[in-house]
């Protein structure tokens, strides 16, 4: 389950992808466009510029912008980056992992062999889709809300 930073930080970038080359976005024009708590928002904006997938400038006329284009930002590793491993156990994560204490046999748990597919689905599907598949699905619904169902995230 995502967490209210992961959706809050998915919002705010889907937001500056959509308006990309308009300049720089107000940390309180974003917080209020998409209703998110600004000190929250202040913090998750922090945590993305360190990582580079933002980039700001102080100052009068500062603001946000994304640090790359919207087809280089990949939810994946945002979601990684505000929530930490996409696993929802850790013996199966491959950035966290750690032995769950009540397994007697880790080869051989129904619970884990399931799980790990469960993982390699999230992943892959989070992997490979960026803010820009993103923003193509939601034209795409706005358009026609059948079509989005064309579509696989």
């Amino acid at each position: 389950m995502l967490s209210m930073k992961a959706k809050y930080g998915l919002r705010a970038l889907l937001y500056l992808a959509k308006h990309e080359g308009e300049g720089l976005v107000l940390i309180s024009d974003l917080a209020e466009k998409e209703n998110i708590p600004k000190k929250f928002l202040e913090l998750i904006l922090l945590d993305l510029k360190n990582h580079g997938i933002l980039q700001s400038k102080k100052g009068k006329g500062g603001g946000y912008s994304l640090g790359r284009k919207p087809a280089a930002i990949k939810l994946g590793r945002v979601i990684r980056l505000l929530d930490g491993p996409l696993a929802p156990l850790p013996c199966v994560s491959q950035t966290a992992y750690a032995p769950c204490d009540e397994c007697e046999d880790e080869k051989t748990c129904g619970i884990r062999l399931v799980m790990r597919d469960v993982r390699d689905a999230i992943a892959n599907i989070l992997d490979n889709t960026t803010l820009a598949d993103v923003l193509q699905r939601v034209e795409a619904a706005s358009n026609n809300p059948y079509e989005a169902l064309m579509y696989h995230i």
